[in-house]
């Protein structure tokens, strides 16, 4: 049976480097605006980011969560959580590493509660990590990446990611700052069988840190049109404590 990676050994595994922006010269002006909003002039291009998090998390009612995630330029990504409610805690990840998703998860460390693996998770996961590379905008800034622009304040970046094509659309502000992401992501928001659906996140507050001006506050779900998430679809709501790139 293949060993799974650990967070901390996804972390190292990353190596900085090979992976500069690509030149900004005759790209759109909301695209370069972003592009310099995000990464400051001078920025060592970042292979991963590791993330400290905080927030709160709808099962069944809100609960509060706190975390720790990396997201590699190649490899993917592991979220490791403590989810808390009554005394009780259940700790455990979500990961897509080297084309496998799989989601762990136990009661107090010990007593399993949600073991998932399998094609549906792994393209699920291939999307919400579409989605959080707004925490490692270097990936976007990368010469692999199509851009379209509907609409002044409306980008749409296409990139390969994990063998899945992905369609990612940005909303932004005038000055480059990110207001909203939003995709097509694989998966049961309803519970029943997986199918794509609208997925993204809203941008409530930003911070800078190492150079890279990400969302730090931000609430997420699916079914996001027109800036609202339809009833029942937002369940995730976070706020970025640290983020340390190489």
């Amino acid at each position: 049976m293949a060993r799974h990676p650990s967070l901390d050994e996804l972390w190292r595994s990353a190596l900085p480097g090979g992976h500069g922006p690509a030149d900004v010269a005759g790209l759109p002006d909301p695209v370069r605006r972003y592009r310099e909003h995000a990464i400051a002039p001078g920025t060592p291009a970042a292979a991963a980011v590791r993330l400290r998090m905080h927030g709160e998390i709808k099962l069944r009612g809100w609960l509060p969560f706190t975390a720790e995630e990396v997201i590699h330029r190649g490899r993917g990504m592991i979220w490791r959580a403590t989810v808390r409610r009554r005394g009780l805690w259940i700790r455990g990840s979500d990961r897509l590493v080297d084309g496998a998703g799989a989601m762990r998860w136990r009661l107090w460390g010990i007593v399993p509660v949600m073991t998932a693996a399998g094609p549906d998770i792994t393209r699920s996961a291939i999307g919400r990590l579409a989605a959080e590379l707004v925490w490692l905008p270097s990936v976007l800034c990368g010469g692999d990446v199509s851009w379209t622009v509907p609409e002044p304040a409306r980008l749409c970046a296409r990139l390969a990611i994990q063998g899945e094509t992905a369609d990612i659309e940005l909303t932004v502000e005038e000055d480059g700052r990110l207001a909203a992401v939003r995709l097509r992501r694989w998966g049961s928001p309803e519970g029943g069988e997986f199918h794509e659906a609208d997925f993204g996140g809203l941008v409530e507050a930003e911070r800078t840190f190492a150079g890279h001006t990400i969302p730090s506050h931000l609430r997420v779900g699916w079914h996001l049109h027109a800036g609202r998430f339809a009833s029942d679809g937002e369940f995730f709501r976070v706020i970025v404590d640290d983020a340390a790139y190489r």
